[in-house]
């Protein structure tokens, strides 16, 4: 694991730089996750073995630091993994990123401009008022959720045999995942699906089969994203069918750039 320091956000941010050829893929994770802990079996797939990819732990989560006065908007997060692709000097990059990480990456897609390849995304948030995970977060204030409210959320999922996630929930900071959620709530302007319908680059929309219908789609495909559906999954697609995401994401980065 490699160490970044992140300018101006009092912090390191730590991820994996596996080698490999091609413009290398950038892996961001959802919210109360770790890039860490969720992408190495998708990484080690032979749909995606042989390319660059950085698995990386977003500030307040995994192995990375948890500076208590940083932001942790989506555009915080978004600002780090720009920052990390300058300071590595990559000329181009292409991104994926799951949920939480989804409109990370398009956020990070709009201000990265000619280093971006391409844009993969795993039902990703795309409009203000977040999901029902991020809302109830959002709801607790966030001195009630640093005492109790994420520790209460911890245990609900250790009580349902979700003991990874609970693992991986337990390990980010409360104050970071309370104010990612709040930022997911509030959206951005330009919303996240009007980025994502603008971006002049491959774009491709993956969908866990038990999540369909999938009402966020709509629209998409009209304006050029392809869209791939993953089979034996919910919205948990790194841990439901690992495979099937690899295959998913090779397939999005089929497509050739400009």
């Amino acid at each position: 694991m490699k160490s970044f320091t992140v300018p101006d956000a009092g912090g390191s941010l730590r991820y994996h730089d596996l080698p490999g050829e091609g413009p290398a893929l950038v892996m961001i994770h959802g919210l109360g996750c770790a890039s860490s802990c969720d992408y190495p079996t998708v990484a080690a797939d032979p749909a995606l073995r042989g390319r660059r990819m950085l698995l990386a732990d977003l500030l307040g989560s995994g192995f990375s630091d948890r500076p208590e006065s940083f932001g942790y908007t989506i555009d915080d997060h978004a600002r780090c993994i720009v920052a990390l692709v300058e300071a590595l000097e990559l000329p181009q990059v292409d991104l994926f990123g799951h949920s939480m990480g989804g409109a990370v990456a398009i956020a990070a897609a709009a201000m990265l401009g000619q280093r971006l390849g391409r844009l993969v995304v795993g039902e990703p948030n795309l409009d203000p008022g977040g999901g029902q995970f991020s809302r109830g977060i959002a709801a607790i204030p966030e001195p009630e959720y640093r005492a109790n409210g994420q520790d209460a959320i911890v245990r609900d999922a250790q009580a349902e045999g979700n003991d990874i996630w609970a693992a991986s929930l337990a390990r980010s900071a409360a104050y970071a995942v309370q104010r990612t959620a709040r930022s997911l709530v509030e959206g951005s302007d330009p919303t996240w699906r009007s980025i994502l319908m603008s971006l002049a680059v491959p774009r491709t929309l993956i969908i866990g089969e038990r999540s369909l219908p999938y009402e966020d789609a709509s629209g998409l495909p009209e304006a050029g994203v392809a869209v791939v559906i993953v089979p034996q999954a919910g919205h948990s697609i790194p841990w439901d069918n690992p495979a099937g995401l690899a295959a998913a994401i090779a397939a999005g980065l089929s497509t050739p750039t400009r």
